[in-house]
C-alpha cells in the first residue's frame, strides 16, 4: 500500500509542477506581447531572461541594465522582480559607439551596413521610449541615466548592492567599462546576464579579460541551451 501511495504523491507533484510551468509560460508570453515593440530581444531569448530573473528574485538589491534601447527588457524584468525595487537604466540614447578592431570584423561590418533591417539606426532610441516602458511596468523608483558609460558609470551611486545586472553593451570597451565599474557592486550570489556574449567577439573578450585580470573563479553559464549566458557572483 505504501509504494502505491508514494507513487500517487509523486504523480500529484509532477502534475502540479506541469501546471506551474504552464502558468509561467502564459505569463511570460503576455509580458513579451506587452513590450515586444520596446525591445530588440527575440521571444526565444526574451523568455530565458525572465526565467533567470524568476530564479534569482530572492536576491536582495537593485536592478541595473546597461544598454536598454527602448527599455522593454528592463520593464519586463520589473514585472518579474516587483515594483518595490530600485531600477537603474544606463544608455547613451545616441546609439552604439564606433566598433573597434578588437570587436571583430563582423561588428565593424554590421555597423557599416546602415540599410540592413537589423541596424535599428545603430541601436539609437529616444529616452522617452524607456520612460514609457517603465511607466507601463508601474515602477516608481527608476533612474534612467543618459550618457556614455565612460562618463556615467564612474559616478553611479546605488542605495544597495546590485541584485541583477544585465549587460547589453555589445562592444569590448563598453563591456569592460560596465564590468570595472559595476561588477564590484553586485551582491554575493547576484546575477549578471550577458546579452551579447554569444554574438559579439568584443563583448566575450571583455568578460574573459575582466575575470582573468582579477583572477576571479566565476564561471560562464548557459541557460537551458538558449543564447542567454550568465554569471553568478561568488
Amino acid at each position: 500500500m505504501k509504494p502505491l501511495q508514494e507513487n500517487l504523491r509523486r504523480s500529484l507533484r509532477a502534475m502540479k509542477d506541469i501546471v506551474k510551468q504552464q502558468i509561467r509560460k502564459t505569463r511570460y508570453r503576455a509580458i513579451y506581447r506587452k513590450y515586444q515593440n520596446l525591445t530588440m530581444v527575440p521571444y526565444e531569448n526574451f523568455v530565458p531572461n525572465l526565467e533567470l530573473c524568476e530564479k534569482f528574485k530572492d536576491v536582495e538589491g537593485c536592478v541595473v541594465e546597461c544598454g536598454v534601447w527602448r527599455g522593454g527588457m528592463s520593464a519586463a524584468m520589473a514585472e518579474i522582480l516587483g515594483p518595490e525595487r530600485n531600477y537603474y537604466l544606463f544608455d547613451s540614447f545616441e546609439g552604439l559607439p564606433q566598433a573597434q578592431e578588437i570587436d571583430g570584423r563582423e561588428a565593424i561590418e554590421w555597423q557599416s551596413r546602415k540599410d540592413a533591417p537589423n541596424y535599428f539606426d545603430n541601436c539609437r532610441a529616444e529616452i522617452e521610449f524607456a520612460q514609457k516602458a517603465m511607466a507601463l511596468a508601474k515602477v516608481p523608483n527608476v533612474n534612467i541615466v543618459k550618457g556614455w558609460f565612460k562618463d556615467t558609470l564612474p559616478k553611479a551611486e546605488f542605495k544597495e548592492p546590485i541584485a541583477i545586472l544585465r549587460l547589453d553593451c555589445d562592444w569590448y570597451e563598453s563591456t569592460m567599462e560596465c564590468m570595472e565599474n559595476l561588477y564590484p557592486k553586485v551582491a554575493k550570489g547576484g546575477l549578471i546576464i550577458m546579452d551579447d556574449y554569444y554574438f559579439w567577439e568584443g563583448f566575450s573578450k571583455a568578460i574573459h579579460d575582466y575575470l582573468s585580470k582579477y583572477k576571479l573563479p566565476e564561471r560562464i553559464n548557459q541557460w537551458k541551451n538558449s543564447d542567454v549566458y550568465y554569471i553568478i557572483k561568488r
